[in-house]
């Protein structure tokens, strides 16, 4: 887990630079304001592989280069659970345990504002869902020194679930409907198979004063 830890270092350094401007040698360089930042959206379900494997590999570049600067980060859990027309309960596709660490992302972007903090720790969830241990969830706060009451409080409340509840009637007013998971949206319009590639919609997209290395190339 070194590297999540690396991670969270380089997040957090990246969080205190997220301020109006920064200085280029003698240069005062403008960061974007809220309104010229690009939007992406992701859908996404807990213990799907794609799902897991774009957070991990491919997410994370919004924090590199300064692109983070230039976009609002929306993560959008629950993308493929559905309520039951019998109980009105939650059904996941991959079973209680999804449900469980859905519930659970659901209450980490509750309570926590900071994009960082909630992204790091998602990052944690999907990393050891990829590696069949997302029972071991409760690690993930220690490895990045964060407490986790406020989000057991949210989670053993259940409001993940009610929570849940909000993020599915938000899928499904989803136009066009997702035909994949992750469902990347780049300023509302979906990337469909082509998620990988978000990077470059969004610098395509943006049509800000600052441009960060990460978009130079396009």
């Amino acid at each position: 887990m070194s590297i999540l830890l690396l991670f969270f270092v380089l997040a957090s350094k990246c969080s205190s630079s997220s301020s109006s401007s920064h200085v280029e040698g003698d240069e005062i360089v403008e960061f974007s304001s809220p309104d010229q930042r690009v939007n992406l959206s992701v859908y996404f379900e807990s213990l799907s592989e794609p799902c897991a494997t774009f957070i991990i590999k491919n997410l994370v570049e919004i924090f590199n280069k300064d692109l983070i600067n230039i976009v609002n980060l929306q993560l959008v859990p629950w993308a493929n659970a559905s309520i039951s027309n019998i109980n009105n309960t939650i059904l996941c596709q991959n079973g209680p345990d999804e449900c469980q660490l859905n519930s659970l992302e659901a209450c980490v972007l509750n309570v926590s504002h900071d994009v960082n903090k909630h992204y790091a720790l998602i990052f944690c969830f999907e990393l050891l869902a990829l590696e069949g241990r997302h029972k071991k969830w409760q690690s993930c706060f220690n490895q990045l020194g964060l407490p986790k009451q406020p989000f057991l409080d949210c989670f053993n409340a259940g409001n993940g679930t009610q929570l849940g509840r909000d993020y599915v009637s938000q899928v499904a007013r989803l136009s066009p409907p997702f035909t994949v998971l992750p469902w990347v949206l780049v300023d509302d319009k979906p990337l469909e198979k082509d998620y990988e590639s978000f990077v470059t919609y969004v610098c395509k997209a943006y049509k800000g004063p600052f441009v960060p290395p990460a978009c130079h190339l396009f």
